[in-house]
């Protein structure tokens, strides 16, 4: 347990007698006060999250964390377990929905081996931390153990942390895993307190047949166990690339940097950082309200309304790289723009 008492000690909540400063600031802008509506306020949460007046966004990193599920075993994803890896080789090849989204925004990628049931080749751009070849299966056993998921969670807080530490301002967050909507699913039931059917979606795309054997596969697992905990539902019920996500927004949030979490699987991976460190919340942005079915009542759990509504279902951080340059603006809004009085002030 010392590594989550590290990250509470570390982890302190934004200062918000700094607000009525960043909203003086922005109202004396060469604007009328408030026209920019949510950018405003963006801006206001990242000058909270480092603490200071000018703040800047000069580099975004996205993580894509990925990981197998032995809870596929139960039919609850319309694709194999071997899609994981093929889609990892994607990504380092540069080829993949968020490969093309991130070098748009300029955002880096960078791929995390958190589970994948494969030997990956290694490559510059990935970070093998394979805590095992994929998950068991939830619905007969705990799908980690509690070493397991306290080892993911702490590789993804020194992630993070060294992000930060090499120039990242804002740490993204995105994930590849066959199976992982269906554990996201199980950790919102529990985490989120919310009604098991309203936490299951069609993920990358079943039809009724395979929806139904999905929320069949997903009621075996809930009725095997009743933990309601944070680290005991990881264990039970999480995947390695999940929990080690949620320890990338507690080393974000140590580090005082954004988390910026993509959809619905990276969601998940939040609530459970915020249920295990209640301060983490506050450096959390949430980039997209995904269209999988629980999303909208996993962001209500949290309180968080999210910045793009596309109807993305993807995952990758797909959602997280499209967001990525409003948080650049949001930043220059605070420190690029002149004020009022500065414009008044001009001659002619």
């Amino acid at each position: 347990m010392t590594f989550l008492s590290t990250a509470m000690a570390a982890i302190t909540p934004v200062d918000a007698a700094l607000e009525p400063q960043l909203r003086a600031r922005l109202n004396a802008k060469a604007k009328p006060p408030g026209s920019l509506g949510r950018i405003e306020d963006l801006a206001v949460r990242i000058g909270l999250i480092q603490n200071r007046l000018d703040p800047r966004i000069a580099r975004t990193d996205l993580y894509v964390f990925a990981g197998d599920h032995g809870l596929t075993q139960e039919g609850v994803s319309a694709y194999p377990a071997s899609v994981t890896a093929a889609m990892v080789g994607l990504f380092l090849s540069g080829r993949s929905s968020v490969s093309a989204f991130a070098k748009a925004s300029g955002v880096r990628v960078r791929v995390v081996d958190a589970g994948v049931d494969a030997d990956l080749l290694s490559h510059p751009d990935l970070v093998a931390a394979k805590i095992r070849r994929g998950t068991r299966n939830a619905a007969r056993e705990p799908a980690l153990t509690a070493d397991e998921v306290l080892k993911a969670l702490s590789t993804g807080f020194d992630i993070a942390q060294a992000a930060a530490a090499d120039g990242a301002d804002v740490i993204a967050l995105g994930e590849m895993g066959i199976g992982n909507t269906a554990s996201a699913a199980l950790l919102m039931h529990r985490l989120a307190l919310a009604p098991l059917d309203d936490c299951v979606g069609q993920g990358a795309g079943h039809d009724a047949e395979g929806l139904a054997r999905k929320r069949a596969g997903i009621a075996r697992a809930a009725a095997r166990s009743d933990a309601s905990a944070p680290l005991a539902v990881l264990a039970e019920f999480g995947g390695c690339e999940i929990a080690m996500m949620a320890g990338a927004v507690l080393g974000a949030a140590a580090a005082r940097r954004v988390a910026l979490i993509d959809g619905f699987i990276s969601t998940a991976a939040a609530l459970a950082a915020v249920r295990l460190v209640p301060a983490a919340r506050d450096y959390c942005v949430f980039a997209h309200g995904s269209a999988e079915r629980g999303h909208p009542l996993m962001l209500q759990a949290l309180g968080a309304r999210p910045l793009l509504d596309l109807d993305l279902r993807l995952g990758e951080g797909t959602g997280a790289a499209l967001a990525a340059p409003l948080l650049v603006a949001a930043a220059h809004l605070l420190t690029d723009v002149a004020t009022l009085a500065d414009v008044l002030a001009e001659p002619g």
